[in-house]
């Protein structure tokens, strides 16, 4: 992609940032995009709600990498947070690839969730998993894929979907990174193991899928799930972090018991101040339930191969 020009929304971003990196390192020519003042000759701003704007950003663009987005933490509480993942996570995808489409880029690259798909349960899933997303979240990040797809077929453009499992690393502000804090705290309670299995990536492999799939003539028009092939139960991460903090192992744990009720007061507690607390039953899901997800079809499809295995990621993440 040497002498193309590529622009990268949410380029200041925590994924964002670390491509535009790769893309320099190796001579890339990169514009980013942004709402903020431009801090510099290479950034642009514009909003993806202003199609003028994304025009003038578009002008002479080869690739566009679509970073920006409405970040997912938790479920939507009110429908203002439903309202603000479709208008950011849909209706900005949508107007952004029309424009892109009608301005000559030649390829477009959207990071969108494994939240596009519907929950899996205790199964590994794939791509073709048939049930829908439920989230707000993650249907806009669906109906974005969809209408992707359908400005690839009508430009004649190369689009690209990448379904994220969850992902780390050094500057991310996600779950992970939050419950590394409160264990390098000792704040953090001692999981029990419960043989759940939660799929993950590191950021750095998520910058080589990108890069792979907007070279790759195969990959127009497909979804890919990137995530590690090897997947982690709550505990097992509880302990890999205590490991990375470099403090000494629990032998103990707090019963699932006593963790569930203390969700459940959570739960009391949101419904009757519409705020979100620390721990509730979507919270106690993500530490004790499965979200499994197999990253076959891109392994098979284009060789991409995660590389960044946990204990590495997780010292890159915590600066060891």
């Amino acid at each position: 992609m040497n002498g193309t020009l590529c622009l990268v929304t949410g380029g200041r971003g925590f994924i964002g940032r670390r491509l535009v990196a790769a893309l320099q390192a190796d001579g890339g020519r990169v514009r980013v995009l942004t709402r903020g003042a431009p801090a510099g000759p290479d950034e642009v701003q514009s909003d993806l709600a202003d199609p003028a704007s994304l025009a003038a950003a578009c002008a002479g663009i080869d690739t566009v990498f679509h970073c920006a987005g409405h970040a997912h933490a938790f479920g939507a509480l009110s429908e203002a947070d439903a309202a603000r993942h479709r208008l950011v996570n849909f209706d900005g995808t949508r107007v952004l690839a029309d424009v892109a489409g009608r301005a000559g880029v030649r390829r477009f690259v959207f990071l969108s969730s494994v939240k596009a798909m519907g929950e899996p349960g205790d199964a590994c899933i794939a791509e073709d998993w048939p049930a829908l997303p439920t989230s707000a979240y993650g249907q806009a990040k669906r109906a974005a894929e969809e209408v992707l797809r359908e400005a690839g077929v009508r430009y004649g453009m190369h689009v690209v979907s990448l379904r994220l499992a969850m992902v780390y690393g050094a500057g991310g502000r996600g779950n992970l990174e939050r419950m590394a804090a409160l264990v390098r705290r000792g704040v953090f309670p001692p999981l029990p193991e419960t043989g759940n299995r939660r799929s993950m990536v590191h950021v750095a492999d998520v910058v080589a899928a990108m890069r792979l799939v907007a070279a790759d003539v195969r990959a127009a028009g497909r979804s890919y799930i990137v995530a590690h092939p090897q997947t982690h139960s709550g505990r097992g991460l509880y302990d890999a972090l205590r490991a990375a903090c470099g403090l000494a192992p629990v032998r103990w744990s707090v019963p699932r018991g006593a963790l569930t009720a203390v969700a459940r007061l959570g739960d009391g507690i949101e419904a009757l101040t519409g705020r979100r607390v620390p721990l509730d039953s979507e919270a106690l899901d993500r530490l004790l339930g499965s979200a499994c997800y197999l990253p076959g079809r891109i392994e098979r499809e284009l060789g991409w191969r995660a590389r960044v295995g946990l204990a590495e990621g997780l010292r890159e993440m915590l600066g060891g």
